[in-house]
């Protein structure tokens, strides 16, 4: 992949951005890489956790100039292929079996914000930015909408998407788009603590079918959502992790996931 990096250390695949030289900006090339990066790690076997980074000082700018430029000249044939490429991006890694934290140490900005977003835990640096500014060019944030509306409501969602400002790191950990804040010169070190605590102290078929039923119950009535939570709740005793872990608690032994 010559736009991204991949590599799995300790269980922790890790997906980098790397154009930093584009300030890490999005173009269809680079959404196909995460798409197969983050398919990889999926079913890599080795891989528990995943982290999304990026090389340089921003952590992904939106998309490129070049790319809007060639926009202009686009069908709307060729604007939806573009579109449903991107949507099967963001889709895949908020429905991916595995844990996606992202470590954010610059500006993520309009698509660099969606994929944040879309990510299950965010790390960033003070220095950080985030803002889904694309109604400041004339253009509409809409698939990261979808998922911004689900994460933090309405009123939340109106005011980063129609305002498109900027806010602070800090600003974004009060909202609930940051996890946690971490000094530049910790992040990396904090973000693979992290990983690793969710790696070492939970079950990788817990995670997973926590994270696939918060994705899914969402639309669902609440009589349909509790149907559906009794059969993932009877689903999950059926487990060997529920099944270990069980008898590791009733013999009161540590357990190491």
């Amino acid at each position: 992949m010559a736009l991204i990096e991949y590599s799995v250390n300790n269980r922790i695949g890790t997906i980098t951005l790397n154009r930093p030289e584009k300030r890490n900006a999005l173009s269809p090339e680079m959404v196909g890489e995460l798409k197969s990066a983050f398919s990889m790690a999926e079913w890599d076997d080795s891989v528990k956790v995943i982290v999304l980074r990026a090389n340089g000082e921003a952590f992904c700018a939106g998309a490129d100039l070049a790319y809007l430029q060639k926009l202009q000249q686009n069908s709307y044939e060729e604007n939806l292929a573009d579109s449903v490429h991107l949507k099967e991006l963001l889709l895949l890694m908020y429905k991916l079996k595995k844990v996606i934290i992202a470590e954010v140490q610059g500006p993520a900005l309009a698509g660099g914000c969606g994929l944040i977003t879309v990510c299950d835990f965010v790390f960033a640096a003070p220095e950080a930015k985030f803002g889904y500014t694309e109604v400041k060019i004339g253009f509409v944030p809409a698939m990261v909408m979808i998922f911004l509306l689900r994460k933090l409501g309405e009123a939340r969602a109106k005011e980063l998407l129609l305002t498109g400002n900027l806010i602070s790191a800090e600003e974004a950990n009060r909202l609930g788009i940051v996890y946690r804040l971490s000094e530049k010169s910790n992040l990396r070190v904090d973000t693979v603590n992290f990983a690793l605590s969710l790696i070492q102290g939970a079950s990788g078929q817990s995670l997973a079918l926590t994270k696939s039923m918060m994705a899914d119950v969402q639309h669902l009535s609440l009589e349909e959502a509790l149907d559906f939570a009794a059969r993932q709740n009877a689903n999950a005793r059926a487990t060997e992790d529920c099944k270990k872990g069980i008898t590791a608690f009733l013999d009161k032994r540590p357990l190491t996931w």
